[in-house]
């Protein structure tokens, strides 16, 4: 089965927790902390396999959730971070963080791999806490929390050129006589309800990656038919070949043919519709299709190839046109820039780590910073003091101040509700 896209939920190994301790050796005394550190939780990692060609294993894993790291334990013994999980996916795989609209990667290269979700630190023991003025904390931390993605993954083709045109006009056939490629070929419509790969080999030895787009018909962009499902393998694609039915065994007029996918391909993405076309006149061992390329001709001044993909005549010339024009055109990358996750960091540097709104008489306060901290707070009593310093260091307690916050109001932080305190 096919499958190009699929919406998971990733979560990230939580660090292991930080241990609190004390040396008790008889013979040493005032022995000072000896608790670990937790060790670190398993990321999850999406990494490019040559093998795979569909998602369809990630079809049925709708949630992947990473071991978290092993506690700290006393002696200063550090808890043993988690093995991170590595996901498998084909080349051409595109991840989208759903929450943010942000394209995380978009893996064209063999072993390419991103980690879409970090696993938390571990938290450290109390010995991480020593200092000249407190030689024997008495708290440790919690296990960072492991990031938590709700992710949209695609899969889009990686061909040279990508054959479009509507159902039976015989893209399936060319594919199958000018590479080793074997699609299902049949009389009647979405035949293919699959794109097919196949590497072309042309006359004077170039090669490159074919693909036989399917599903194609009026209204494709908006969801007719198959077209809104692969018109997205086109985006990849250098060069478009534009196949017509120009005897017209369908019923079909090729030149409304070619206006309507022609249509189809700029509704659903600008860029598609400038992508450099070559147009493939196909059956042309049909006699009436002399007479529709006549008439093609004298509407539209453009190249033309006539070829006959039953007894393969013409479909020489076409390769080494179709060759020809991609030596021309560099590979560019699929997404701008402002796409990606990492270059839009910069923006949000800026804005406050928290926010505070008013819910009756209770200040609520809201921010990732925050929460971690809170997470990641075992509220004993000095860690409860660590807690509230912290809080006061980020500006909390100023903004508070500002916003009318009196000696005993109440403040929330997530599901902790305490009293304000100057």
């Amino acid at each position: 089965m096919f499958v190009d896209e699929v919406i998971i939920k990733v979560k990230a190994g939580n660090g292991g927790d930080g241990c609190t301790a004390f040396r008790r050796e008889k013979y040493i005394p005032d022995g000072g902390p000896f608790g670990g550190n937790g060790g670190h939780g398993a990321s999850v990692i999406f990494k490019t396999d040559l093998g795979l060609r569909t998602l369809l294993d990630l079809r049925y894993n709708k949630l992947i959730k990473a071991p978290k790291g092993a506690n700290g334990s006393g002696k200063n013994k550090n808890g043993k971070s988690a093995s991170d999980i590595v996901i498998k996916v084909p080349l051409g795989t595109t991840i989208k963080d759903l929450d943010t609209g942000l394209i995380i990667a978009d893996l064209t290269k063999k072993d390419d791999s991103v980690v879409v979700a970090k696993g938390g630190r571990g938290g450290r023991g109390n010995t991480a806490f020593a200092t000249a003025t407190n030689p024997a904390p008495n708290f440790s931390e919690k296990g960072e929390p492991g990031e938590e993605k709700n992710l949209k993954i695609e899969l889009r083709l990686l061909a040279d050129v990508g054959f479009v045109g509507m159902p039976s006009v015989g893209k399936s056939t060319i594919l199958s006589k000018i590479s080793k490629s074997k699609p299902k070929i049949a009389a009647y419509h979405f035949t293919t309800i699959n794109p097919n790969l196949g590497v072309v080999k042309t006359i004077d030895g170039r090669t490159f990656v074919a693909a036989d787009l399917p599903g194609l018909i009026k209204g494709a962009s908006l969801g007719e038919g198959l077209g809104d499902k692969f018109l997205k393998h086109v985006e990849r694609t250098r060069v478009i070949a534009h196949v017509l039915d120009m005897a017209s065994t369908e019923g079909r007029d090729p030149i409304e043919d070619y206006e309507i996918i022609n249509k189809e391909l700029k509704d659903f993405d600008e860029k598609l519709i400038k992508k450099p076309q070559i147009i493939i006149a196909n059956k042309m061992d049909i006699e009436s299709a002399k007479e529709n390329l006549a008439r093609f001709k004298k509407k539209y001044n453009v190249p033309i190839y006539e070829v006959s993909a039953i007894t393969s005549a013409g479909l020489d010339k076409v390769l080494v046109a179709i060759a020809d024009e991609l030596d021309k055109i560099k590979q560019e990358p699929l997404f701008s820039d402002d796409s990606f996750e990492s270059h839009v960091l910069y923006k949000f540097k800026k804005e406050k780590p928290f926010t505070i709104t008013r819910d009756n008489d209770i200040y609520v306060v809201k921010g990732k910073e925050v929460e971690k901290l809170f997470k990641m707070t075992k509220f004993t009593d000095e860690g409860a003091i660590r807690f509230a310093r912290k809080l006061r260091s980020m500006g909390i307690d100023e903004e508070l101040l500002k916003m009318g916050a009196k000696y005993g109001d109440k403040v929330q932080i997530m599901d902790l509700i305490f009293e304000f305190k100057e």
